[in-house]
């Protein structure tokens, strides 16, 4: 995996480069763009089908793990809502993701994220494009809005994926 600094350079600094012709001036641009790249905090993109459940959860724990240390935002390829018992089985973790929405994908958000992770075949299979140095991660998790059983087994189901997506992005944030 090329290492996100190559990536910068090579993206978004050489061609600003090359368009500068008077060197004091690159110099000048270059130093500004690379401190302002240096002092961002990295942009962490959760992506579902609903934005309902799994995609909330992720953004939830992001923000209760690295909110001084990252950007976090969550959408779908539609907004189905907050499923009440994703916001149940946060809780039950000591997060509350209560007054997080359910939001459609925000292409300005997508285009300027560092990390784009899908937790469903649908939204990586319908994500858009993202360009060059976004780095993409796929998460396939099931869905527990669509678990059946008794309330019991449907509860175990949100808690086995909550569970799963706090170990994966505890990794994310050790990473970043």
């Amino acid at each position: 995996m090329l290492n996100p600094h190559y990536i910068f350079v090579n993206t978004k600094l050489r061609p600003l480069i090359q368009r500068t012709g008077n060197s004091k001036l690159k110099l000048k641009h270059f130093k500004r763009r690379l401190i302002t790249y240096l002092m961002k905090k990295p942009t962490i993109y959760f992506l579902c089908t609903g934005n309902s459940c799994r995609s909330q959860m992720a953004e939830g724990f992001a923000r209760h793990l690295a909110a001084e240390k990252v950007n976090v935002y969550s959408a779908g390829i539609e907004a189905h809502g907050l499923n009440p018992l994703a916001v149940k089985v946060m809780a039950e973790a000591g997060i509350d993701i209560s007054n997080q929405t359910s939001d459609l994908i925000n292409q300005e958000i997508l285009n300027n994220s560092d990390y784009v992770i899908t937790l469903c075949g649908d939204a990586n299979d319908k994500c858009p494009i993202t360009p060059p140095g976004v780095r993409r991660e796929h998460w396939n998790l099931p869905d527990p809005a669509k678990a059946v059983g008794n309330e019991e087994e449907i509860m175990t189901l949100f808690r086995q994926v909550r569970d799963e997506i706090a170990a994966k992005v505890k990794d994310l944030i050790q990473k970043i």
